[in-house]
């Protein structure tokens, strides 16, 4: 208790630290040309990706876990967004989005210290700078949350809050800053239009690594784990489904062409990536599940998200169609030759399809697509005569999985040190619902 206790307080002063400070110490927003429309729609798409959680997020997740679990699934999405909000608007925001550091941001941007009305962000210059802020947050939300289905039916309601925080601001705020904030991998020139590397590919590592930390669970391989209600998962999959057109759509920061054709790429490569796998599994199981389709849809998703803002809608098709192939085989062979367990397949579908995404992105970004005020001559990729461009996406990559993974295995050691990070085998067996919520579904 008493440990707990200094906990709390050391954490409470650091946040008065920050909300302290004097305001001479941070620098004054920049002006810039707020558009009503762009900010119209960035509302819209904030409030699209925080859909993407609760209830999306939520509800797929709870309905593949078991009857005993479904509280306790729901419980860590909606922990991560109450925490990461607060945390991301503290000093999560500031760290990945004010100053140009090669590997860090600064406080200049701390509990949004210095924005006025008409402060705009250089990256958005045509929105409120508290309207970025607020839309980049749900992407920390959901980057965390991602990460809870690996580590489903076992992890210890306290131990996964400590995780949530020091991940969000150990794992995802550098890897935000070095892609989309002015660190290096910005700088070195790697394409990630709304999250491949800096979502995805992040929490699936992130996923895999806690997975082999914590362990199976208990009767995995032998016990019946199937699905509690997968009527919950298809509602949660439509909900993500519609969400990530403000997930990427958003990502091109105003209502513009751009945005238009991030969504028509992201909703064709779903579609493709979801008939994929209803065949290969129709084909090697003689029966296509419900399971398979909304697997398909989200790795379809998943896959598109880092080339959505970057390639045209007939790429958006091979994209899905190539997730389809790669995750469900992820999900399925490659699974079982390594045998870990992670609980939903996070790393199968967000972390290969991510990492996938990012790779394709290299081969398929169409200059006249990625041309901005910034830089008028736009990127391009390997179908545009650029195959250097695949090369620095695949360094990117590289990069991600090295911090993510090895950053994600030294916190989980250090949480354990303190808090267990699983529950006893006979609660994990009772089920998390009572022991860690004192709840049940009836």
């Amino acid at each position: 208790m008493d440990r707990l206790v200094r906990q709390r307080c050391m954490i409470g002063g650091a946040l008065g630290a920050v909300l302290c400070t004097p305001e001479i110490a941070f620098a004054q927003g920049t002006a810039g040309t707020i558009n009503a429309a762009d900010t119209a729609w960035m509302i819209a798409a904030t409030a699209l990706v925080l859909m993407m959680s609760i209830p999306g997020l939520a509800l797929f997740y709870c309905g593949m876990v078991r009857k005993k679990n479904i509280l306790a699934t729901m419980a860590q999405t909606l922990v991560c967004v109450m925490l990461c909000s607060l945390l991301w608007w503290a000093v999560g925001y500031s760290l990945a989005f004010s100053g140009d550091g090669f590997l860090l941001g600064g406080l200049e941007r701390a509990a949004l210290r210095g924005v006025g009305l008409e402060t705009t962000n250089p990256i958005a210059k045509t929105i409120p700078e508290a309207l970025f802020m607020l839309y980049q947050m749900t992407f920390a939300v959901i980057t965390v949350a991602l990460v809870a289905g690996s580590v489903a039916d076992r992890m210890r309601f306290s131990a996964f809050i400590w995780f949530a925080a020091g991940w969000l601001l150990f794992v995802y705020v550098p890897i935000a800053h070095w892609v989309w904030g002015g660190g290096w991998l910005g700088s070195l020139g790697v394409l990630d239009f709304a999250g491949g590397l800096v979502v995805h590919v992040n929490a699936g590592i992130a996923g895999l690594v806690a997975a082999f930390v914590l362990g199976k669970r208990h009767g995995y391989g032998v016990d019946n784990f199937a699905p509690f209600d997968l009527s919950l998962a298809v509602i949660g999959t439509g909900l993500l489904w519609v969400g990530w057109f403000g997930f990427n759509g958003g990502s091109a920061l105003g209502a513009n062409s751009r945005a238009v054709f991030a969504i028509v790429a992201t909703h064709l490569a779903a579609a493709a990536g979801a008939l994929t796998w209803m065949a290969l599994e129709w084909w090697s199981r003689g029966k296509p599940s419900v399971l398979g389709m909304i697997s398909g849809a989200i790795a379809g998703l998943g896959t598109i998200t880092p080339a959505s803002g970057f390639v045209w809608p007939w790429h958006g098709v091979v994209i899905g169609v190539i997730a389809g192939v790669v995750c469900f085989y992820a999900c399925t062979w490659l699974k079982t030759r390594l045998g870990y367990d992670d609980s939903l397949d996070v790393f199968g579908v967000h972390g290969i399809g991510g990492a996938t995404g990012t790779l394709l992105t290299g081969v398929f970004a169409a200059a006249a697509l990625s041309i901005t005020p910034d830089v008028p001559a736009g990127y391009s990729g390997l179908f545009e005569g650029h195959p250097h461009q695949v090369l620095v996406q695949f360094n990117g990559l590289i990069a991600t999985l090295f911090w993510s993974g090895g950053v994600t295995y030294v916190l989980l050691k250090v949480i354990a040190a303190f808090v267990p990070l699983r529950v006893p085998k006979e609660q994990e067996i009772e089920g998390l619902d009572v022991t860690q919520h004192g709840e049940a579904l009836q």
